[in-house]
């Protein structure tokens, strides 16, 4: 695990499922009208969706936007974005960024953002498929990412491997406090022994 967020992010559906698929990046901004002509910026938003909707799958789209003090001043997100996106594969997003439409976002699209904000204003892609930062989260682009209501890490594909190992010896370790935290009688003494049999799991 190389980063989680650190700052809180809204989770406006956490009724959902955790997610877990393969990073892809964006930035954007909001508080000023595209620096590109309308032309070279459709033709950057095919490609953004060309990146999004490619291999590794599935995916989860994590969005920085760069607006400063202003972030979240306007929604990249609503219901045409998650609809768009859920239609190509992906899972869901995470952005410091704001979303909208809540009462129309696409089923089971899984969201944690900035904040829930009423405008596009005037929102546009700025970059695609580089390192970003979100909350405190670093992100590149292929990274595995795990998202839930409580927020979310990233984990580079090279120790992917691991953690299923990892996962179940902290579950074995965790299991012995636990066991015995919840039983009745416990005190120091118990719990000063259940924390040298965990020492004993490997």
């Amino acid at each position: 695990m190389t980063g989680f967020t650190v700052k809180p992010l809204v989770c406006p559906f956490p009724q959902l499922p955790p997610i877990v698929g393969y990073a892809k990046t964006a930035t954007i901004r909001t508080t000023h009208a595209h620096e590109l002509d309308a032309k070279k910026a459709r033709e950057q938003r095919i490609g953004y969706y060309e990146y999004v909707a490619s291999k590794p799958a599935p995916s989860i789209i994590v969005i920085q936007d760069l607006d400063g003090a202003d972030v979240g001043f306007g929604a990249f997100w609503g219901e045409v974005q998650s609809a768009v996106h859920k239609g190509l594969g992906l899972l869901g997003v995470v952005t410091d960024g704001c979303i909208r439409d809540i009462d129309q976002w696409a089923p089971g699209f899984q969201a944690l953002a900035g904040s829930v904000m009423p405008s596009h204003a005037h929102v546009h892609l700025h970059d695609f498929g580089k390192e970003v930062r979100v909350a405190g989260m670093l992100a590149r682009s292929g990274d595995i990412v795990h998202a839930d209501r409580h927020g979310a890490v990233t984990i580079p594909e090279a120790v992917a491997a691991k953690i299923p190992a990892a996962c179940d010896l902290l579950a074995r370790k965790e299991a012995v406090i636990l066991e015995m935290a919840r039983a009745p009688g416990f005190n120091v003494a118990k719990l000063r022994e259940a924390l040298a049999k965990q020492d004993e799991i490997h």
